[in-house]
């Protein structure tokens, strides 16, 4: 699958973030790096190439047709805040753990019942949220590297995950869809887990991979 959408990745200059937005501008995305720095960003994007361009967070927002966040989570309501008038009518895809250093192995979840579901409150109606990407390690998307990972979506409206399995799938991971946005916990907290086996049992980036036969709802094909 070739990507045509224009996608801005909002903490681009992060190792999640540039990651994605290495594998995007090269199924065929048109990537804007977002960052509070556009100077650093500008730097990020002529290291990572493909065509990938570079802006601060508003501007890259402004002109994408979807945004991804991937910023830390202490930095999520600010970037919110800074991308909300540039994203009415677009999906937004919060990357976000509710990691709480330094006890990254213990499970934070927020006040709202996970970051994604405050991602949808910060940003209010007319912004459809998808969250996804919590699990996979990105010094392994960093690489050409088949990961055999694969990614949990989770939204509130169906069309909406439906692109961003999409997504999952042309840069090289397993794209399935989670469910509602509130089962976004699930991933999120998932994410405290895999750090604690990373340690406990020295993996180099554990993921996640659903075992079984899966379907595809729309295809009918076996994934």
């Amino acid at each position: 699958m070739t990507i045509t959408q224009t996608i801005a990745v909002i903490g681009g200059t992060g190792k999640l973030g540039a990651a994605l937005a290495r594998r995007l501008a090269r199924a065929g995305a048109v990537v804007t790096l977002g960052s509070r720095d556009p100077d650093r960003a500008r730097a990020a994007a002529e290291e990572l190439g493909h065509g990938i361009a570079a802006a601060g967070y508003a501007e890259a927002a402004a002109g994408a047709d979807l945004v991804i966040v991937a910023v830390p989570f202490a930095a999520q309501e600010g970037a919110l805040a800074e991308i909300a008038p540039h994203v009415a009518g677009k999906i937004v895809v919060d990357t976000t753990v509710p990691l709480v250093p330094p006890k990254v192995m213990r499970v934070s979840l927020p006040a709202e019942g996970s970051a994604a579901v405050r991602a949808a409150q910060l940003l209010g109606e007319g912004v459809t949220v998808v969250s996804g990407f919590h699990n996979v390690a990105a010094h392994k998307l960093a690489t050409d590297e088949d990961i055999g990972c694969d990614v949990l979506v989770f939204g509130d409206d169906k069309a909406a995950r439906e692109q961003v399995v999409a997504l999952a799938d042309a840069i090289g991971l397993r794209g399935i869809h989670g469910g509602a946005l509130a089962n976004s916990a699930a991933a999120e907290a998932l994410t405290s887990v895999l750090i604690f086996l990373n340690k406990t049992y020295q993996v180099d980036g554990a993921g996640i991979r659903i075992t079984g036969t899966l379907i595809d709802p729309a295809s009918g094909k076996v994934l």
